[in-house]
């Protein structure tokens, strides 16, 4: 039977401020009137700031997260979304569940239920939860089979996991070497849904890539935001001086340019997924190995895996030695790529000591090697 609907709103708006929330959705439209935002999503967190009520809305093209504290500022962002003309609630706390459908008329069709009582799922049937979901608009316009997803994924995870919990805003994010963008837009699509004004560059060299990933921006609507560049690492111009660096499968030296300009910028956080190390290869190849170590640069297949591991060893030093924490870790499984290593750095400016000086000298001196980014920052 219908109910008249301010009163059926009042419930659930005592139902969405109270402590048993569980979940709450709010989607559709009613007859003559659209809301502002085709979905609203409601629910309990936990951060690091204590207990706050999640509000996530996506306006058709991305979602937009905020936290508010309980209390005045929850009942003030809930009053915000009650305002709107959404169709259907459907709200879910540990006492009751309430399912909401506005009439042709303006009433409330309601059917209350028994409250859910949440449960921890097994590891087994625990369902993966993507960063990214796999029906944002971006996969449809860059395509979204499994592998593709699975990098993305692992991509975000590592960016979630260098950045702060609370993002600047705005923050300037800039790619070097972006080639077909598809994770430079993946990486603006989850920092704007997680509330931040992002301003993103990415930066190819090929002016072909630069038209093609500006009419993917148009198509994807945030050309305002997410611009790209024609022009070489080491000297394209930028309009701002990012705070996040990101250069992911940069060939060979390629890769050390990048974080000479992350340096060179002194930007707050690094992302660098380093692909090919001919450098110092060809330095092991045309030197003699220190003793005793004449076995690891005998073999092509052993010296080149070992100039990867120098290499990279090398450039998490020089980043330390000019004030970056820096953490070497698996970027995606190595089934997906042999190229899976990530360099996540984080600017402290820590000034080095003078055991980390001479370790990196040793080490460059006994292998009788000048890495590419020393030279660059030199």
């Amino acid at each position: 039977m219908p109910e008249p609907l301010d009163q059926v709103l009042a419930e659930v708006r005592e139902l969405l401020l109270a402590p048993g929330l569980t979940r709450a959705v709010a989607a559709g439209r009613r007859r003559g009137h659209a809301p502002s935002v085709t979905r609203a999503q409601v629910r309990p967190v936990t951060l690091k700031q204590g207990r706050k009520l999640q509000i996530v809305t996506d306006d058709g093209a991305r979602p937009y997260t905020r936290n508010v504290t309980p209390g005045a500022e929850a009942a003030a962002a809930v009053d915000e979304l009650l305002a709107e003309p959404f169709g259907n609630w459907h709200v879910e706390t540990d006492s009751a569940t309430v399912q909401v459908r506005v009439t042709k008329s303006g009433d409330a069709q309601v059917h209350r239920g028994a409250g859910v009582t949440p449960r921890a799922p097994e590891e087994h049937d625990r369902a993966k939860q993507w960063l990214l979901d796999p029906g944002d608009p971006l996969f449809s316009v860059i395509g979204g089979n499994a592998a593709k997803r699975r990098q993305i994924d692992a991509f975000l995870r590592a960016l979630e996991a260098t950045l702060p919990e609370e993002l600047p805003t705005p923050l300037r994010v800039v790619d070097l070497g972006c080639g077909n963008a598809y994770l430079t837009f993946a990486a603006y699509r989850y920092l704007a849904g997680r509330g931040a004004h992002v301003q993103v560059v990415g930066v190819d060299v090929r002016e072909d890539q630069r038209v093609r990933n500006a009419a993917l921006a148009a198509e994807l609507d945030c050309s305002d935001d997410v611009t790209f560049v024609a022009g070489t690492i080491s000297s394209a111009e930028l309009p701002f001086d990012p705070d996040l660096v990101l250069a992911l499968h940069a060939c060979d030296t390629a890769t050390d340019e990048a974080l000479a300009r992350a340096v060179d910028w002194e930007a707050r956080w690094v992302l660098a997924a380093p692909c090919c190390h001919h450098d110092i290869a060809a330095q092991l190849k045309s030197s003699s190995a220190p003793s005793p170590y004449a076995e690891v640069t005998r073999h092509a297949i052993l010296r080149e895996r070992f100039a990867d591991v120098l290499t990279d060893s090398l450039r998490a030093a020089l980043l330390r030695l000019r004030g970056y924490r820096v953490d070497v870790v698996e970027f995606i499984d190595s089934a997906h790529t042999p190229r899976n290593l990530m360099l996540r750095a984080r600017r402290t400016g820590a000034t080095p000591t003078t055991a980390q000086r001479a370790e990196y000298d040793a080490l460059t001196a006994q292998w009788g090697v000048t890495p590419a980014l020393s030279r660059l920052l030199s």
